[in-house]
């Protein structure tokens, strides 16, 4: 059975990233990287107003997310085997996303300086679910800042998850249905996951999860 060294979770707000990370690595045994997004003090501010707090909420992020990471390149990243609820790539979804034309200019140049020194994953995991799942799931974690999501902005965000891992190309890809999946509650999920994740080769690959 082989074992990736470097696993990443991505997919859109809601999706499960988090929780099935702490699940992936507690069945690898290996090490647990979780992004705090609710500490960005920019992030609340921006889903009340986003044409004003969009800047500095995605810099902040950004920031962030490269100082993790590379805490983590030098603590030798490939020494255990770890698994990330986030990948430093998608930060580039939401300032495409929410970004005004000279605001992006300049993120895609600090950008670049930081990517470019960055290890990239053996295997991303995009997880990806029907908005209206997004929804519900958002609905019941019931965080404070989250209640100014509308469903329009979680149709936009899905949108743009598709349309960036489409061309994505800088790691093995394994695409995972998750809307009619449960990796919390089901063990047999959670297990078909990870044989799935073992087995994952070059390029990209799907893994639409078959209900009884």
């Amino acid at each position: 059975m082989r074992r990736r060294g470097y696993i990443a979770l991505e997919g859109p707000i809601g999706v499960g990233k988090t929780s099935l990370a702490q699940l992936l690595a507690r069945e690898l045994g290996a090490r647990l990287v979780i992004e705090d997004a609710e500490s960005n003090p920019f992030l609340a501010r921006f889903y009340e107003e986003p044409g004003k707090y969009a800047f500095p909420a995605q810099l902040y992020f950004l920031l962030t997310r490269y100082k993790q990471q590379r805490e983590l390149s030098q603590q030798d990243l490939f020494a255990q085997a770890t698994v990330a609820d986030y990948l430093l790539a998608k930060d580039r979804i939401f300032a495409n996303l929410n970004l005004a034309p000279d605001e992006l200019v300049l993120y895609e140049q600090v950008y670049r300086l930081l990517d470019t020194t960055m290890p990239k994953p053996d295997l991303v995991v995009y997880l990806l679910a029907r908005v209206d799942v997004l929804a519900e799931r958002l609905r019941r974690r019931n965080r404070d800042f989250e209640r100014y999501i509308s469903y329009r902005y979680l149709e936009r965000v899905s949108a743009a998850y598709r349309d960036f891992f489409f061309y994505y190309d800088e790691a093995p890809l394994l695409v995972v249905d998750t809307s009619e999946i449960d990796f919390v509650s089901n063990p047999e999920d959670l297990a078909d996951l990870v044989r799935e994740i073992d087995r994952a080769g070059r390029g990209v690959q799907h893994f639409v999860p078959r209900k009884n």
